[in-house]
């Protein structure tokens, strides 16, 4: 029985600079049926607070809780860990990391995401010495591009991760979609069990082929980076819905307080 989603944000709940149409509704209503929820997204150039205020000015009534993306998992780990770390981040990414050990050069921990045109030789070459060093190496994500505002492709984390670990032979540890360690974290952050969430998502292998692998439900919409070819790759969604405002007419077969089960794919 389905009790708690994980629902992406771009291309799921917006799509650039919008909502995608229906979806603050739709979350209102799920809240309504007695659903938890958390957004999941793999964002790493961003703090919270700024996806906060992102969410609220497009209608959509979030706190600092209710998002769950890699910077703040990472510093959860970091802080479990108790382990000092040299951040290749932006300075709003990094404002998660609060009573993290961060200086000097030679840290516990390398953690790298997307640092856009932030990218300079001399900040990789530190990680790169740094690793040589000893340190661990976390990945915000391994996804290799994403598309811009305008419609161009750039580069994404996996690349400049990629690179790192080719260069030191350290195997990094990833805290991002698709990543199993990451969905588990965000379980936890739910407080349900694999069988009980669901996750939505856009991506056919980020969202819905992670949540499988991590014992959840996967649900593909068909908005944001969707593509018909998605669905004829090894990844089966458990269901397919048009957009995530249909999700609530989907899964209304039952009352709060006991949110009904999904039903089966399309």
């Amino acid at each position: 029985m389905v009790r708690g989603f994980l629902l992406d944000l771009d291309g799921t709940v917006y799509d650039g600079g919008q909502p995608i149409p229906g979806a603050p509704e739709a979350i209102v209503r799920l809240k309504q049926m007695g659903y938890a929820l958390r957004f999941v997204t793999n964002t790493t150039s961003r703090d919270r607070a700024a996806l906060v205020d992102k969410l609220n000015g497009m209608g959509v009534t979030v706190t600092v809780n209710d998002i769950f993306a890699p910077p703040y998992a990472a510093a959860r780990y970091l802080r479990k860990e108790q382990a000092s770390a040299m951040l290749l981040l932006t300075e709003s990414a990094r404002q998660e990391f609060g009573d993290v050990p961060t200086g000097g050069d030679r840290p516990d921990t390398v953690v790298v995401g997307d640092m856009g045109e932030q990218w300079t030789f001399a900040a990789f070459n530190r990680a790169f010495r740094a690793l040589m060093d000893g340190a661990g190496l976390i990945a915000l994500g391994m996804s290799r591009y994403w598309r811009t505002a305008d419609g161009k492709l750039s580069l994404d984390t996996g690349p400049f991760v990629a690179a790192l670990q080719f260069a030191s032979g350290v195997e990094p540890i990833v805290l991002g979609k698709p990543a199993l360690p990451f969905f588990e974290m965000a379980r936890l952050d739910l407080g349900l069990e694999p069988d009980e969430i669901a996750m939505v998502g856009d991506d056919i292998e980020g969202d819905v082929g992670g949540a499988q692998r991590a014992g959840m439900t996967g649900i593909l919409v068909r908005t944001g980076k969707f593509r018909e070819a998605d669905l004829r790759g090894e990844v089966r969604p458990d269901m397919i819905l048009d957009s995530l405002a249909e999700l609530p007419a989907a899964v209304a077969t039952g009352s709060p307080p006991s949110p009904p089960t999904l039903g089966g794919a399309e």
